[in-house]
């Protein structure tokens, strides 16, 4: 009974917060808790201690990762152009507004971090203030820290 029941009669009786005809599956929702407060973030249900995302558009852990939401990579371009480049819209305010991430350069686009990472990952391309095409990507990791690799 994986440790979380008895086994009699050759069936298993659960502990509490346990189900499942080997009790491997949790009823605790902590894992499936996002950022906001809502179970899943309110895209899919909690299965097993584990977010099942209905919404297809979302993924991740807790459902809170969408790929094809413009969300993302527009939302932080100012942040990476003024980090990364020390231009853009938010140059004056930067320090101030544009710490909420950790940010790595690397040479080329072949070396930014690839899909199949435990973490979703966004890949973006943006333009810049000179109307150049920069690019990097952003993940959250399991400790809810943002990353981001940026081409130099």
């Amino acid at each position: 009974c994986t440790g979380n029941g008895i086994c009699k009669c050759r069936v298993c009786e659960c502990f509490p917060n346990f189900t499942g005809s080997a009790c491997d599956c949790s009823l605790d929702t902590t894992p499936c808790m996002a950022s906001n407060g809502q179970i899943c973030n309110g895209r899919g249900t909690c299965e097993c201690g584990t977010c099942n995302c209905t919404d297809p558009k979302f993924q991740g852990p807790t459902c809170e990762m969408c790929q094809t939401c413009l969300g993302v990579c527009a939302e932080h371009k100012d942040c990476v152009q003024c980090r990364a480049f020390e231009k853009g819209e938010k140059k004056e305010t930067c320090t101030q507004e544009c710490m909420h991430f950790n940010m790595t350069r690397v040479e080329s686009r072949d070396k930014l971090p690839q899909p199949g990472q435990p973490d979703p990952l966004s890949h973006c391309k943006e333009k810049d203030v000179d109307d150049c095409w920069f690019y990097f990507t952003y993940s959250v990791n399991s400790n809810g820290e943002a990353n981001v690799h940026v081409v130099e």
